[in-house]
């Protein structure tokens, strides 16, 4: 996970800035040289028996010692009940794992779950954790759907739920291209979820027809954004470009990245940013200057709404921002269950094209292990967050 930036003397508007601090609601957890599992064919997955309830292990990362961890897992876990309760036409025995985010407890964990009758395996939270399960649980045929966004651990009979880099930026060149824009600048922090948020940038951009103008990058701490800046905000202004595809966080540098290309002359209303991450996770960032007129997806508002409302009802606290990812599992193994298919949970069960109905709107589970979700785009305009464009409400030839 990315770390606070370094506290670092500024002037006021840059103070501002940083104390600007938000939940992370975009994560990319990290995973190298990994094992992709294999399965083979589309039939790859256990069988169930339509008349007794089936059996569903949910892995969470309780049991690290970490506070913030626990709550994690156990709003991961009310979020699945929180599933179970809705279905309709099908029963879930959920048993639930803790993983300590250990990629080898995780596969035993696993191990022993399918042992005990596990059909299939929701979670774990991260991308090296999902690939130790699903190389355990792969002789026993069982298909993992985990909470990871990584596209690197996607694969054989693993499924990665969260959103996205790559289908989050499609929504926006989508969009943008729509509203004449096809000229983009790209700037990121140089670590990894950076230079893999760019490199899916960049594919979008391309793939829509549009034209990378420059690539920036900066040392992901406020001293490394303010070095940066000027040379930023030159190379948009020369090169042309319509906009500013920007990677960072508000829980990392967006904010200050944003005063500092507008202290620099890169006026949001001729070249506004674009956001690979989510900026309606702090009331105060519709405020900032810099990010006025700029874009960014979210998911579909009704929806989301009304399963925070839901939540927070049921159990007295928000939930997580990652929780909706443990409803949306239960979501789509309740929904394929209903059906009565004795192979409701192999792969071509798992990847209709049709999708599921989510916690924050459609999405569906893609062969090659990744997700395609249905994002609406949002723009910060008058100190204010609009949607400009909702959500898909099914799943077209294009999927939006």
């Amino acid at each position: 996970m990315l770390s606070r930036l370094p506290s670092l003397p500024a002037n006021h508007l840059h103070q501002y800035a940083a104390r600007l601090f938000a939940v992370m609601t975009l994560t990319f957890l990290a995973a190298c040289d990994l094992a992709i599992p294999s399965v083979g064919s589309g039939n790859a997955g256990q069988q169930i028996d339509p008349s007794a309830p089936v059996q569903v292990a949910l892995l969470v990362p309780g049991g690290t010692g970490n506070p913030a961890f626990d709550a994690m897992a156990a709003s991961l876990e009310n979020a699945a009940r929180l599933g179970v309760s809705d279905l309709n036409g099908a029963q879930i025995d959920l048993r639930i794992y803790n993983t300590a985010r250990n990629p080898a407890q995780a596969a035993q964990v696993a191990a022993a779950a399918v042992a005990d009758g596990a059909k299939i395996i929701l979670g774990p939270l991260d991308a090296e954790s999902a690939n130790a399960v699903g190389l355990a649980v792969s002789p026993a045929n069982v298909n993992v759907l985990s909470y990871s966004n990584n596209p690197a651990v996607a694969g054989g009979n693993v499924y990665v739920l969260g959103k996205t880099f790559s289908n989050i930026s499609d929504r926006l060149v989508s969009y943008a291209s729509r509203q004449g824009i096809n000229r983009y600048l790209i700037a990121h922090q140089n670590d990894l979820a950076g230079t893999v948020g760019r490199d899916a940038i960049a594919t979008s951009i391309r793939a829509g027809g549009g034209t990378v103008t420059g690539i920036e990058a900066y040392t992901f701490s406020q001293q490394g954004i303010f070095s940066r800046a000027p040379a930023i905000a030159a190379a948009a202004n020369n090169s042309g470009a319509q906009a500013v595809f920007v990677t960072d966080t508000l829980q990392g540098g967006l904010s200050i990245l944003a005063t500092s290309l507008n202290d620099q002359g890169l006026t949001p209303a001729n070249t506004p940013l674009i956001g690979l991450a989510r900026w309606d996770s702090s009331p105060q960032a519709a405020a900032l200057p810099g990010l006025q007129n700029g874009i960014f997806a979210v998911g579909d508002a009704g929806r989301e709404a009304a399963f925070s409302q839901r939540y927070e009802a049921t159990y007295g606290q928000p939930p997580h921002p990652l929780a909706s990812i443990a409803y949306d599992g239960i979501a789509a193994i309740g929904a394929l269950a209903a059906t009565g298919d004795r192979g409701a949970l192999t792969a071509a069960s798992l990847t209709r094209s049709s999708g599921f109905a989510g916690a924050t709107g459609i999405f569906r589970l893609r062969p090659n292990g990744t997700n395609q979700r249905a994002l609406a785009v949002a723009r910060f305009l008058n100190n204010q967050m609009q949607i400009v464009d909702p959500a898909p409400l099914s799943f077209g030839r294009g999927g939006s």
